[in-house]
């Protein structure tokens, strides 16, 4: 009999065992899920972004610096093309001023000449002049206007004297004269002659000293281009090694937020396929459910089953705190948030009671004292049907949860989420769990 018991024993135990990892594939997939792809954290995604936003400030910058010298380098060319206008229109004016100075030149020697030639017929006049009064002194003839006169010896001695005279005084008026003529035509030449000479000079002078201004000007022009150019090549290279920057951060920015989305995807997918499973689920449970009727005297594996297809076919029907009983979900009572009365759902101890409800047992309310319903046993030996429960450190039992097989729990969480399916969480667990059937 005894032997009989153990057989009875062994193959309820190996039943299941089967059935267990029925459940298993009821509830979740035993093919291991592909590794998530790695997701950055909001941390890095913000640190990205001001590195990026960082980068793109420091080029703006250096690029309205590069616009101000590209300005200013381009006053500086126009300054620069001035100056060398002016310094053109000074070498024009010195090489005018010279070929001014050169026919003032040709001028004053040209004066010159007329000078020697004046001087030569002064000599010769005052030659001539003093020939006249040589002549005259020698023959001791009496130039004056009576001298000639007085000594005629007849009426044609007379006129012939007169005549003479005239012609002595004539031509000594003309040698006067002529030496006059001379003496101005060589002091007009000498004056015309340095008046030119002098106004060549002072426009070469004038033009040497604008000469050198311009050149000046155009030196000092061209060593600020110079400077321009080197500082607007000094910016120009720091704005390439900043955009270089700003490049790098932004494909490093790029590729964050790339494998951020790529994480959103897979967890998108993720969530689809469990919704999908968990659909799937529901439906098969309350298939199962519905085709059992109403008959609640089970036992066993078939009670367990039961008990989870219950659970399992009010997968996605919302938490309502102090929701659902053994008939199923139902309104609960406003909680600290606000809930409004017109809610139906489930909290967790609620959930328990429905599911068990179907195998004709009759939990208590809140979860603490279903902690206490049926056996005990360790959490390391739990198997599909045992209900787990969770504390905080130094308070009383706050939630309860339906183990259903590799490793996952049924349970209705917390106000805002649905009845679920989750991998079964080892914070804040008991370390016993609760086995009524």
């Amino acid at each position: 009999m005894r032997l009989v018991r153990c057989r009875r024993t062994l193959v309820l135990a190996l039943l299941v065992s089967l059935w267990g990892g029925a459940l298993l594939g009821g509830t979740g997939t035993a093919l291991a899920q592909p590794a998530p792809p790695p997701n950055p954290s909001d941390d890095d995604l913000r640190r990205s972004r001001e590195a990026v936003d960082a980068r793109a400030g420091e080029v703006a910058r250096l690029t309205a610096t590069l616009a101000e010298l590209d300005s200013r380098t381009d006053e500086l060319q126009a300054a620069l093309a001035a100056q060398r206008e002016t310094a053109e229109a000074a070498l024009v004016d010195l090489q005018t001023a010279q070929d001014a100075a050169a026919a003032a030149k040709t001028r004053a020697e040209a004066a010159r000449i007329e000078t020697q030639a004046a001087t030569v017929a002064i000599d010769q006049a005052r030659a001539r002049l003093d020939e006249i009064v040589s002549t005259t002194y020698l023959r001791g003839l009496d130039a004056g206007p009576l001298g000639l006169l007085t000594e005629a010896t007849s009426p044609e001695d007379l006129l012939a004297r007169a005549e003479f005279t005239d012609l002595v005084a004539r031509t000594q008026l003309q040698a006067q004269e002529g030496l006059e003529r001379a003496r101005v035509d060589k002091a007009n030449a000498d004056s015309s002659a340095r008046a030119a000479l002098e106004a060549a000079e002072e426009a070469e002078a004038d033009a040497e000293a604008a000469k050198v201004v311009a050149d000046r000007a155009v030196a000092a022009a061209q060593a600020a281009a110079r400077a321009q150019a080197e500082q607007l090549a000094q910016v120009a290279t720091q704005r390439a090694g900043v955009q270089r920057q700003l490049d790098a951060a932004q494909s490093a920015d790029a590729g964050l937020r790339s494998q951020r989305q790529r994480f959103d995807d897979w967890q998108r997918r993720m969530a689809e396929e469990r919704a999908a499973r968990e659909r799937a689920e529901r439906d098969a449970a309350a298939t199962r459910v519905s085709a059992a009727g109403g008959s609640s005297n089970l036992r066993g594996t078939a009670a367990v089953r039961r008990v989870i297809d219950r659970a399992m076919s009010q997968i996605g029907v919302q938490y309502v705190w102090g929701g659902g009983n053994g008939r199923g979900p139902s309104t609960g009572i406003p909680d600290a948030f606000g809930s409004p009365l017109n809610r139906v759902g489930f909290d967790c101890s609620g959930l328990m009671q429905y599911a068990f409800s179907g195998a004709g047992v009759s939990l208590p309310r809140v979860s603490r004292n279903q902690f206490h319903v049926g056996d005990k046993v360790p959490v390391s030996d739990i198997r599909p049907g045992d209900m787990i429960f969770y504390q905080n450190p130094g308070a009383p039992i706050h939630h309860v949860a339906m183990y259903v097989g590799n490793g996952k729990m049924i349970e209705a969480p917390y106000t805002g989420g649905n009845v679920r399916v989750v991998p079964m969480r080892t914070k804040g667990l008991l370390p016993q769990a609760a086995r009524v059937l």
